[in-house]
């Protein structure tokens, strides 16, 4: 019985220091994180909620790629790190333009605009963006390798540590979600159109900024 409660005790701490770990992460206030809130508060919570879903599930498949050891496999190929670094500030960029031009009426790649009159899935944007990152693979391969180097982590106490770090993407943008969607009764469909513009540039600026990076 006392071994049964120190193991639950275990569990529950691997998956609390995932959480705490993934909510310092989400601090850092991201694209997802704009697109979220910028969905919740020009089109409805339910609409939002999709895309937390969205970028949930994409975090939950780095995660246990990573563990898998996929970011290894990556972090090895030199061509294929150079691509896929190219590849987010890239999306980024085309989803802030598209943004922008979607906020005065101007079609351009109608799957890649957030403006409010956009018909494309939110799930599918979330999913879009959130997959243009697929770096964050070779990071959390390398948590998870300095876990293993300093704990010496089972590949279960893994898991449950990506699990809690899953868990903060969800809790943290659905609270963002929450703040958006409380939001909504003040901005009138003239804010709006300036708040499209507004997260269009922030994402040109993540875009841009990450490439330099790369750079």
């Amino acid at each position: 019985m006392r071994s049964s409660n120190r193991v639950q005790e275990l569990n529950i701490n691997l998956i609390f220091s995932g959480f705490r770990f993934g909510m310092i992460l989400q601090l850092a206030i991201g694209p997802i994180s704009l697109l979220v809130l910028q969905t919740a508060i020009t089109r409805g919570l339910s609409q939002a909620m999709l895309g937390v879903l969205g970028v949930t599930l994409v975090d939950a498949v780095f995660v246990i790629a990573a563990i898998l050891g996929l970011g290894a496999v990556i972090n090895k190929s030199k061509n294929a790190k150079i691509a896929l670094g190219y590849l987010g500030p890239l999306v980024l960029v085309v989803f802030g333009l598209s943004t922008i031009m979607g906020a005065f009426g101007i079609t351009f790649m109608p799957a890649f605009s957030l403006s409010i009159d956009g018909t494309s899935n939110i799930f599918l944007k979330t999913v879009i963006l959130t997959i243009s990152s697929p770096l964050t693979i070779v990071f959390w391969a390398g948590v998870f390798s300095a876990k293993i180097a300093e704990n010496k982590l089972s590949k279960r106490s893994l898991y449950l540590f990506g699990f809690g770090a899953v868990l903060s993407t969800l809790i943290f943008t659905t609270l963002v979600a929450l703040v958006g969607n409380s939001m909504s009764a003040a901005v009138d469909p003239t804010l709006q159109k300036y708040l499209n513009v507004i997260v269009g540039l922030f994402l040109i600026g993540f875009g841009i900024r990450t490439f330099l990076r790369h750079s």
